[in-house]
């Protein structure tokens, strides 16, 4: 019985050596992934894609949250850092991950314009029905903008058109409203149009957006709005 105790003391003591091992091992790769995430953030901030590269390789967490909730591909986009994010996004970065105020990679770059980054997060499968914190797909306030290359690609790649907002406004909608109706934003009315916007849905007051032009004095997009809706 004794022998038989001494070998269960045994296989006690080995197991606990291993445990703590283990233990020693995992904390030791958790440390490892904590610096290397640590990096990452400051090769973000630095707009530094070869070291954020690197912080990847040994391990960062690309889905970590930062200032304002941001994850390392919202920072980087809203740094304007095409390259940065592109690395992020090779090596597997959620397009759709949004910060505090409901920014994601996709919908801010849509907003502000960035083609290179809006391209690439729909490459990685940006969500071309999400949303921002105004309910309103990347397309809206793109043509509020007149971000017309943006429009064009938001367009192409199956952007509801027709989308109403919690303001209750749609692309459209916002173009003519928030717009300065000049050249710019004609053009974007006339994309959305030609597109297949509904040129006869009407605001959350039931405005339409012919009378909606009229009433701010935008002749010509009251006549690009009675062009297709004769069609």
């Amino acid at each position: 019985m004794a022998g038989v105790r001494g070998a269960f003391a045994a296989v006690a003591v080995l197991a606990a050596v291993a445990l703590a091992a283990c233990t020693m091992t995992d904390t030791k790769e958790d440390d490892m992934n904590s610096d290397a995430t640590s990096q990452l953030w400051e090769a973000v901030e630095a707009t530094d894609a070869d070291a954020a590269a690197r912080a990847i390789d040994a391990g960062a967490d690309i889905e970590a949250r930062g200032e304002q909730d941001r994850t390392p591909l919202v920072a980087a986009t809203k740094h304007e850092d095409v390259e940065t994010a592109r690395v992020l996004l090779h090596a597997g970065a959620d397009p759709n991950a949004q910060d505090a105020i409901q920014d994601s990679a996709f919908l801010y770059a849509g907003a502000q314009g960035l083609d290179d980054i809006v391209e690439l997060t729909l490459e990685h499968g940006a969500d071309v029905t999400s949303t921002n914190r105004f309910g309103g797909t990347a397309l809206i306030p793109a043509s509020e903008r007149a971000h017309l290359s943006t429009m064009r690609i938001l367009i192409d790649a199956g952007v509801p058109l027709d989308h109403v907002n919690r303001l209750g406004w749609t692309a459209l909608h916002e173009a003519i409203v928030l717009g300065d109706g000049g050249p710019d934003h004609l053009s974007a009315v006339r994309l959305l149009l030609d597109a297949g916007a509904d040129p006869e849905l009407p605001d959350g007051d039931g405005t339409s957006p012919r009378e909606l032009a009229s009433g701010r004095g935008y002749s010509k997009i009251v006549a690009a709005i009675d062009a297709a809706t004769d069609e």
